[in-house]
């Protein structure tokens, strides 16, 4: 029997981009240890009152189904941060949870986008994004960037992609290139989805890990809070990555809309995980702070290790919990270079081309490993390129 074209058309070379990750993986199966600085996953894990929690709800019954759109105190506490952060009036009609960030993204697409219709995205992007919109029989279609700008994009550069557009995928801060999209860049962005009368879909997971400037939520602009649906996600925020908690924000009309999908689809997220989600927010921005704090200290690490080498180029990193690196002075595309450094090494890193073409002769390092090993992998990643030059 053959499948449909829509499904076997997700990866239309083949590679999902995460080659390095998997060689990784088989090395460490075999036996062979291998610092890894590849998946965004913290090096900590669920706070212990978070799983309490938990554990306490579904001993207690909350194990059947739950409410589909998300349970009332789970959309309301989403909706009191979103407006707390944001100053934009929200409210749990305003809020669909659903099973993770990634869930969120494609029932987005799906409200926002007919099949066939031109969906756009920011490239370098995030490694599910393009398959994303291929599985839901759109046409991906990528606004290129360059690193001279920090990966930002221009009013300009998205318009000329813009022509029988639905939908623009933006994501800041942003992974992989750690840049956060300043007011001006925004505003751009803005301007152009309103005249091109474009569903915006800001991917915001990395809210909490802000360390240059601030995070600002396009939703906040004049005019964006009825054309924008927000992702969110307790994963980065909560290092809760296992839970598979994460939302949808936007207008009334398209969260009712996107809750009909959910019944027929996901049938919603469990309520004991909900209560836990509930849980966390109730913590507050000590609990958000105490989770990023390990990715802060990391990027003042690798501004010591890198200084005073000039091959191996660290992109300004503003937010998020990884490291763009330009490694173009030694010649290897990123993907050779993290292969080499992967076999001679062990040492695993994710290459720039993972993350599309604009960021080709780029790395992508997370900050994933305790702070001496992270320093150690970093400094043994700079002495390799250095040794290549």
């Amino acid at each position: 029997m053959q499948l449909s074209r829509r499904i076997t058309g997700i990866l239309t070379d083949g590679d999902d981009g995460w080659s390095v990750f998997y060689r990784a993986r088989a090395m460490i199966a075999a036996g062979r240890p291998v610092t890894e600085l590849t998946i965004g996953e913290h090096d900590i894990r669920t706070d212990p009152t978070i799983l309490a929690a938990m554990e306490a709800s579904a001993r207690g019954g909350h194990t059947g189904y739950a409410a589909v759109p998300g349970t009332e105190a789970l959309r309301a506490a989403v909706a009191a941060r979103v407006q707390a952060r944001t100053g934009v009036a929200t409210g749990p009609q305003n809020v669909l949870i659903t099973p993770g960030g990634q869930s969120a993204l494609f029932a987005a697409h799906l409200a926002a986008c007919d099949p066939g219709d031109r969906a756009l995205f920011i490239n370098p992007y995030y490694t599910t994004y393009p398959g994303t919109l291929r599985a839901l029989g759109l046409d991906p279609v990528a606004v290129e960037t360059d690193s001279a700008r920090a990966f930002r994009p221009t009013a300009t550069q998205i318009d000329g992609q813009a022509d029988g557009a639905r939908s623009l995928l933006i994501n800041t801060p942003n992974n992989p290139t750690g840049t956060i999209y300043d007011h001006a860049t925004l505003q751009g962005i803005c301007d152009v989805v309103q005249a091109r009368d474009l569903w915006l879909i800001s991917d915001e997971v990395y809210d909490t890990q802000v360390w240059e400037g601030e995070h600002l939520s396009p939703r906040a602009l004049p005019g964006m809070a009825d054309r924008t649906l927000v992702v969110g996600s307790m994963s980065k925020s909560h290092a809760m990555t296992g839970s598979r908690i994460g939302w949808i924000v936007g207008p009334p009309g398209a969260i009712a809309r996107i809750a009909d999908l959910a019944v027929n689809t996901t049938y919603g997220v469990p309520g004991f995980i909900q209560d836990a989600a509930c849980f966390a927010l109730e913590q507050g921005r000590d609990l958000e702070d105490r989770i990023a704090a390990p990715f802060a200290r990391r990027r003042a690490i690798a501004a010591q290790v890198l200084a005073g080498q000039d091959v191996v180029r660290a992109l300004p990193s503003q937010g998020a919990m990884y490291l763009m690196l330009d490694i173009r002075a030694t010649g290897l595309s990123g993907v050779d270079f993290a292969l080499r450094l992967l076999e001679r090494h062990s040492v695993a890193v994710m290459p720039g081309e993972s993350f599309g073409s604009c960021a080709a002769g780029h790395l992508r390092v997370a900050m994933t490993v305790d702070d001496d090993a992270f320093a150690d992998a970093l400094t043994t990643l700079a002495d390799f390129a250095k040794g290549l030059t």
